[in-house]
């Protein structure tokens, strides 16, 4: 089995690296700059590396570098500096899922691709009834005028949601939401939910990113865990 990765050189998409080439599996990734990888990746024997930005990749070298793939994750964001934040690509994560789910449709194979993508709580999975409340409300309103990274992820899980749907024949989709993201540097015990159980804004929770590469790990490699929740946005949090 191999899976492509973009966004493995981030704070959660390295730690999915890891945690597939230690199950054995082979993992090909698209960086901007192999300088940040650690050292113990960058050797491994099965580990692909392309150093290009997926935004500047021809279609054709899309649909080459996504062949092949039984699994596609996007763990892409925004940098949290101002450049990051207000300058371009402002569509980092939703051009990049468009461009890879039309590489993955391209090649026609001959079973569906497994996409999924790291998004976040602050987003409502509309096909759901998630009811937030007035001041939630008001608060999502304003990142939305002005943290375009925030619309960048809206944008993105709908993307999923309404173009390619339940039935695609080509993909089949999971969006990963964790909430307030921390770094642990070991595997703890987590719970998975369709919808938040707490407010993103006024009652955040906390994931750890290792818990999130360990969840989406088993998305990638176990039957029961991909049935249960593809098509869906589960929410991912630690126990307490």
């Amino acid at each position: 089995m191999s899976t492509l990765i973009v966004g493995a050189n981030g704070a959660t998409g390295r730690l999915l690296v890891e945690e597939l080439l230690n199950r054995g599996q082979r993992v090909k990734i698209v960086v901007r700059s192999l300088n940040s990888l650690p050292e113990k990746l960058k050797g491994h024997a099965n580990l692909s590396m392309i150093e290009e930005s997926i935004l500047d990749m021809s279609h054709a070298d899309m649909a080459t570098l996504v062949r092949g793939c039984h699994a596609v994750v996007s763990c892409l964001g925004h940098n949290l500096t101002f450049r990051g934040i207000y300058g371009r690509p402002r569509r980092l994560v939703t051009d990049a899922t468009n461009r890879l789910c039309n590489a993955i449709r391209k090649n026609e194979a001959t079973e569906p691709i497994k996409f999924i993508l790291m998004n976040t709580t602050g987003n409502r999975n509309h096909d759901l009834d998630e009811r937030i409340s007035i001041g939630q409300k008001c608060v999502i309103g304003l990142l939305r005028l002005l943290l375009p990274p925030h619309v960048d992820n809206e944008k993105a899980a709908n993307y999923l949601r309404t173009k390619i749907g339940q039935n695609d024949p080509h993909i089949r989709w999971v969006a990963v939401r964790p909430d307030g993201l921390i770094d642990d540097a070991e595997v703890t015990n987590y719970k998975i939910f369709k919808s938040p159980t707490r407010s993103a804004i006024f009652d955040a929770g906390v994931t750890s990113r290792i818990n999130v590469a360990f969840f989406m790990a088993e998305l990638i490699n176990t039957k029961k865990t991909w049935d249960m929740w593809k098509g869906k946005m589960p929410v991912i949090y630690n126990s307490v």
